[in-house]
């Protein structure tokens, strides 16, 4: 694989080349998220026979907001038209429905890991380990090409670690180079926080609990977000600038306005106009 700025825009949802698996696979309970519960391995009721969803104009209005928060990162076209060449399960066994939903989440996660690491080789300030992130990207992408049955039996969470420990040290590299005191808040409890106008410059905030805190007009240039929880957290006219490791689901999750500065990784979701 080689390194160009494409590679990041790969790492999305493509649903035209989707069977709908992240509407069948998954499962959701009733919640403020969800208007109805679902068992994985069902088809939700909103999902029409092309694959596309009935109600994808008016999710948020019909209840169910955790699915415009969710993305794959490009997992459901993987599998549908590489793990299983192109079969849908609508027009195949049960047995083949069923291998389907068990290897979505464990290449969704394996994409998800892509992402990180295909980020952590456009940051300059990680050139030292750009040979290992590459060579370990390149692992990550053949896994996701095994056959159905070596992928269903994947340790993941062992691959995570090792990506992980790589990912540390990028961001190790990555925040040297920001000015300032840096501060650490590798998973803190924030939720409710009011930290408006903070200067976060720089700052771990690796799988923080930032729920409906208040970041508004907060310095969030160079931060680690890997993992921080951003669920309805306030990011009005906030500078993310240069923040790294953040992700489309995150954002999306969050509110924000006209005024928040992003990555060029991540785009502005389409709600928080909407909602303001």
């Amino acid at each position: 694989m080689q390194d160009h700025p494409g590679d990041l825009m790969d790492l999305h949802g493509d649903c035209a080349n989707c069977f709908g698996l992240c509407c069948v696979a998954l499962p959701f309970t009733a919640s403020a998220d969800f208007a109805l519960d679902k068992d994985a391995g069902t088809p939700c009721r909103n999902l029409q026979d092309d694959h596309r969803c009935g109600i994808h104009a008016r999710l948020r209005q019909s209840g169910f907001s955790g699915c415009t928060v969710y993305d794959c990162f490009g997992a459901g076209q993987k599998v549908s038209q590489v793990t299983f060449a192109g079969k849908d399960w609508r027009a195949a066994s049960r047995e083949h429905a069923r291998r389907m939903s068990d290897v979505f989440p464990v290449v969704r996660q394996l994409h998800e890991l892509l992402w990180y690491l295909t980020e952590a080789l456009t940051l300059p300030a990680a050139r030292p380990v750009h040979a290992e992130l590459r060579e370990l990207r390149d692992e990550t992408d053949a896994l996701t090409r095994r056959t159905a049955e070596e992928i269903a039996s994947l340790d993941v969470a062992a691959h995570r670690q090792k990506v992980n420990v790589l990912l540390l040290r990028t961001s190790e590299l990555a925040r040297a180079g920001v000015r300032g005191r840096k501060k650490e808040r590798r998973g803190a409890d924030l939720m409710g926080a009011r930290l408006r106008g903070a200067d976060l410059r720089g700052a771990n905030l690796r799988g923080a609990y930032l729920i409906a805190a208040d970041l508004t007009g907060a310095d969030l240039r160079g931060a680690d977000l890997i993992g921080a929880d951003l669920r309805d957290t306030d990011l009005t006219d906030a500078d993310l600038t240069g923040a790294f490791f953040l992700t489309q689901p995150q954002l999306n999750a969050a509110r924000g306005s006209a005024g928040t500065r992003l990555p060029a990784s991540v785009g502005r979701p389409a709600h928080w106009t909407a909602e303001r």
